[in-house]
């Protein structure tokens, strides 16, 4: 038998294709062999971004990038994920067995054993599974937000949600299954993101999905006990951030100043805030967490993305003489930094994941999608941080960004809870190791 090589397809933004990359340097250190797909514009940022070697920014020479086209037009919208994920589907589908066969004619003695897919791209499952390829399901973000996909026609079945939209039938509060939380219908991760369309795509999503025989996820059997009666298919793998592996290519240009900065900083001084690669927050509200950081009068490190749609230069008025102000960070560096005291997050799955495994207390500021649901666990399951509440207008003020701050870190329960949330993640790698072993060998036979 040769190595176990996998065909690894992300969909085409960064809360999926850094989260697999990770994930396939991982597989790398296993003995794995690894063709990561990218659609072409992300393919030449990749390569581009790995050739700064000033960064010293590397990718394995086992896995070997590759691109297609995903339809998507120079003018088109990006963040109008909607239309991406129409035309990527579209488009790659019918160029993913060309691609295969010559992938697999380069290496005969190493064919792709696996197609390991993010959501989005289930339409590849069916392809593999036509070519008599194995399929794996890597989900980038909770164990339980994946549960809850996965439920979405029981759901309907027990008229607990419409058909057509997502949304509940009627004011109430849903439980996945009896070991997991309560939550409102609003958490459910379909519920405010893209209206209609997201979600009647998800409930067609997971059908492709169900093809794949295994589901990884970046997670632990302790953090999300619950999730993991819901299917036999579901695999902690995590935490994969506590893995030492290579530096990975960041899309995005990182601002390292950042990390020279923290070192002047006091320990467990310094507020971190960034909300992702994809939310932008709308002028008045960002004003208003401006002047609350102001209020606060304690170091803080804001990242503003360039493509905020408020501007990374409007941003740098508000750092004053205690702030600092980034473009990006390198978050992994940022979290583990002992001046950090807490993260103000969008709650995403990744920033999640990172802020637990250093220890870090969590303000939470969620958007869509599945950070409603993560938010209920850091506040309500694991108790390691506090949410914000808004005003009539529905604007986080700039007196509740100062209050919930200190509060936060005036609660010595929730800084311990933190503390000890993290040694059981730590101590949770060594079953994630067992069931990666398990995953591979299974991918190999």
């Amino acid at each position: 038998m040769g190595i176990t090589h996998f065909l690894a397809i992300p969909f085409p933004i960064l809360g999926h294709i850094n989260p697999l990359l990770q994930f396939s340097q991982v597989l790398v250190t296993y003995g794995c062999k690894i063709t990561f797909l990218s659609s072409d514009e992300n393919y030449h940022k990749l390569k581009s971004a790995c050739a700064d070697a000033g960064h010293a920014k590397v990718i394995d020479s086992n896995i070997r990038l590759v691109s297609l086209p995903d339809g998507v037009d120079p003018e088109d919208d990006r963040k109008d994920q909607a239309r991406v994920i129409s035309t990527t589907i579209n488009t790659m589908r019918v160029k993913l067995p060309k691609l295969i066969q010559d992938v697999n004619a380069l290496d005969s003695e190493n064919k792709i054993s696996c197609i390991l897919v993010t959501k989005n791209m289930g339409w590849a499952l069916e392809v593999g599974r036509q070519l008599g390829i194995k399929g794996a399901l890597f989900w980038p973000a909770s164990a339980t937000s994946l549960a809850s996909f996965n439920s979405i026609q029981r759901l309907i079945d027990e008229g607990t949600i419409d058909s057509k939209t997502g949304l509940p039938t009627k004011k109430q509060e849903i439980q996945l299954s009896s070991n997991l939380p309560l939550m409102e219908a609003a958490a459910m991760p379909w519920y405010c993101l893209f209206n209609s369309f997201f979600f009647l795509h998800m409930k067609e999503e997971m059908q492709n999905l169900n093809l794949a025989e295994r589901w990884l996820c970046n997670t632990t059997f302790d953090l999300e006990t619950g999730a993991f009666s819901t299917s036999p298919k579901l695999l902690p793998v995590g935490p994969l951030m506590a893995n030492d592996h290579s530096v990975l290519c960041s899309l995005w240009e990182e601002d390292r100043t950042c990390l020279q900065w923290l070192d002047l900083q006091p320990p467990q001084s310094v507020i971190y805030v960034s909300f992702g690669s994809m939310v932008s927050l709308k002028p008045n509200q960002f004003n208003e967490l401006a002047l609350g950081l102001d209020l606060l009068k304690r170091p803080f490190l804001w990242v503003v993305r360039e493509d905020n749609g408020f501007g990374l230069n409007n941003a740098y008025e508000f750092q004053g003489s205690l702030g600092k102000v980034v473009g990006w960070a390198p978050q992994k560096k940022v979290l583990s930094h002992p001046a950090i005291a807490c993260f103000i997050s969008h709650c995403g799955w990744n920033s999640t994941i990172e802020g637990i495994c250093n220890g870090v207390p969590f303000l939470c500021w969620p958007f869509c999608s599945d950070q409603l649901m993560n938010k209920t666990y850091i506040c309500d399951v694991w108790k390691v941080g506090l949410g914000f509440d808004r005003d009539e207008k529905g604007l986080i003020l700039k007196e509740e960004i100062k209050k919930k701050v200190e509060q936060l870190l005036g609660d010595e329960e929730i800084i311990e809870r933190s503390s000890k949330l993290m040694e059981i993640i730590i101590k949770n790698k060594a079953q994630g190791d067992q069931n990666l072993n398990m995953f591979i060998s299974w991918a190999k036979d």
